[in-house]
């Protein structure tokens, strides 16, 4: 927070005891918007402390043994075939669950949030003011996010087949000798995987936002919580190790782009507790329910690889 508010507002939160808010919310206090009052901003602090003990401290999150054990790099090729084919089932059936959060959203800004990602996932390049890949660049390269934005807007945003994330993980899966037929749909899934993918279309795209908004928060939070760094560390060390030279930029753009995430959900978080009435155990009841969906991929990958 010391980062983003000037003195009189570090000092204003200071006063009032409200640290743990972000600085839209200590400023949205200070200008007396509708619905920011003091009596909401301690309720919203100690459902935070709820949100800590009960929702992020769940094993996905703190515990994840499969990346625990990736991040040494000591896969075999099937151990690593087997997983880029499973990670592209649930990254191919996200876009399922994207776009029932993007038909579901309760608002004008809310379904244009949610179509920033869609579209992004697909191959719109965000628009962030820097130069970005250029038609001729390296295609093993183009979601290196040295070239291509983690941030910005898919508006007037450039649209190319190869930044789709898709694509990305094709050609790591091309490099290991698989083809298109042989990753990204629902049959190559195991149980455990379609199970995840599944959960994320009734939690995530929910027709009931309050559902959505915990399960966004839940899958936000995991996805910032480092195991896209895990999963970057153990590749770059199974391509040292193996000469395999695996083009790691879907991995490396994720890991830097959720780092930035994590304050911005943090954000939308507390001006949805300012915003209207949240029914807070049914938000860490399906929060958590999404987390165990989480889980259930991450186990079922760990058995899968204990079996190769």
């Amino acid at each position: 927070m010391a980062k983003t508010l000037n003195r009189e507002l570090q000092d204003f939160a200071h006063k009032h005891h409200l640290e743990g808010l972000t600085g839209p919310s200590i400023r949205a206090l200070v200008e007396g918007q509708q619905g920011y009052t003091m009596e909401k901003a301690q309720g919203f602090l100690a459902f935070q402390e709820r949100i800590n003990r009960e929702l992020l401290q769940h094993p996905v999150i703190t515990n994840n043994r499969y990346c625990q054990w990736f991040r040494k790099g000591e896969q075999t090729e099937p151990q690593v075939k087997a997983f880029v084919t499973q990670f592209s089932v649930f990254s191919n059936l996200f876009l399922i669950a994207q776009l029932n959060k993007m038909i579901n959203a309760d608002s004008l800004e809310g379904m244009r949030a949610s179509k920033e990602i869609l579209a992004n996932e697909i191959g719109v390049i965000f628009r962030s003011g820097r130069e970005t890949v250029s038609a001729n660049a390296d295609p093993d390269r183009e979601g290196d996010p040295e070239l291509v934005s983690t941030e910005g807007t898919i508006e007037n945003g450039t649209f190319r087949f190869r930044a789709a994330h898709f694509e990305w993980l094709l050609r790591i899966a091309e490099k290991l000798g698989l083809t298109f037929d042989d990753v990204g749909k629902r049959r190559h899934g195991t149980p455990s995987t379609l199970f995840f993918c599944d959960e994320l279309v009734r939690l995530y795209g929910s027709e009931n936002y309050m559902i959505s908004q915990a399960a966004s928060y839940a899958v936000e939070n995991w996805a910032a919580a480092g195991f896209w760094d895990e999963l970057v560390e153990g590749f770059t060390l199974f391509n040292q190790r193996t000469g395999a030279n695996l083009p790691l930029a879907f991995f490396t753009w994720h890991a830097r782009i959720e780092a930035q995430h994590a304050a911005h959900t943090q954000e939308e978080l507390e001006e949805l507790y300012f915003s209207r009435e949240i029914d807070e155990d049914s938000f860490i009841k399906h929060g958590n329910d999404m987390l165990d969906g989480v889980a259930a991929f991450w186990s079922g990958l760990e058995e899968q690889r204990k079996a190769l």
